[in-house]
């Protein structure tokens, strides 16, 4: 599944794509439950004609906002996003389409599990979401308390989308190893300086994963390189890069898990 760099670089690319300010034409659905809310028939007739506004990006959720409704895309397993220009044949797994102007935005989704939303309020479905990681409003002093309130294993409370919104398997197992952190740590115990740590690991895992276009390990993401840059992750039995020590994996919270037992010392 892609993460806070992944989405992060493909709204770069839909960007860059020059979508922003063209008015939404002819749309297609091609697989029903592809779209969450509403129905598709109220859903073409609200989008047309709206100018998109602006693109971002909210968690793992790409943010289509258009001048009365937003559009929102989770590609989960398998998602996608291309831009073309209307001509090329569709694909196999090709489930929805939107005109912009001249231009064709196509969601590709070959496990079929991302969804869509058109929505007056996007607090509808992103109001749950915990802080961004890479927000400066975010202090080091307001990631510990939210630490110190919660008894829950470190690993599985980053991944809990409601506590701190972009996290993954692949950024939270990185992120734990640079700051020394056991996945297996209550939260509670961390002192104000492993927080900190914690904090200023994450946020250095996420944009050293922005700056190379994140990490392309599955047929559908492209163009990433940050997998080539690994300290653990998917790195079972290999040596640690800081220690040597062969990393190891387990299950928690039956999501695998990639960590030093040397730098990554469970608490006593």
């Amino acid at each position: 599944m892609p993460e806070l760099p992944e989405v992060e670089t493909i709204v770069r690319s839909l960007r860059a794509a020059g979508l922003e300010g063209l008015r939404a034409g002819q749309a297609a659905l091609l697989w029903e439950r592809s779209l969450a809310e509403p129905g598709w028939e109220e859903a073409q007739v609200r989008l047309l004609n709206q100018r998109l506004e602006a693109l971002d990006r909210r968690a793992k959720y790409i943010v289509l906002r258009f001048e009365q409704d937003t559009l929102l895309i989770h590609l989960r397993m398998s998602g996608d996003l291309r831009v073309d220009d209307g001509a090329p044949a569709l694909l196999a797994h090709d489930r929805f389409w939107l005109k912009l102007g001249e231009k064709r935005l196509v969601f590709n989704d070959a496990r079929k599990f991302g969804r869509l939303w058109l929505v007056g309020d996007a607090q509808t479905v992103l109001g749950g979401l915990g802080p961004e990681p890479l927000d400066p409003a975010l202090t080091a002093e307001d990631f510990a308390r939210r630490l110190r309130a919660n008894r829950r294993m470190i690993k599985p409370l980053l991944l809990d989308q409601t506590f701190l919104a972009g996290l993954g398997n692949i950024y939270t197992d990185e992120a734990l190893h640079l700051a020394r952190l056991h996945p297996l740590t209550p939260a509670n115990r961390l002192d104000a300086g492993q927080g900190q740590a914690l904090l200023a690991a994450i946020r250095a895992v996420l944009e050293e994963g922005v700056r190379r276009n994140g990490a392309s390990i599955d047929w559908v993401y492209r163009g990433g390189s940050f997998q080539n840059h690994f300290r653990v992750y998917q790195r079972t039995g290999k040596p640690c890069l800081t220690c040597g020590t062969p990393v190891e994996r387990i299950t928690v919270g039956q999501r695998g898990t990639h960590f030093c037992p040397h730098c990554q010392k469970m608490p006593v």
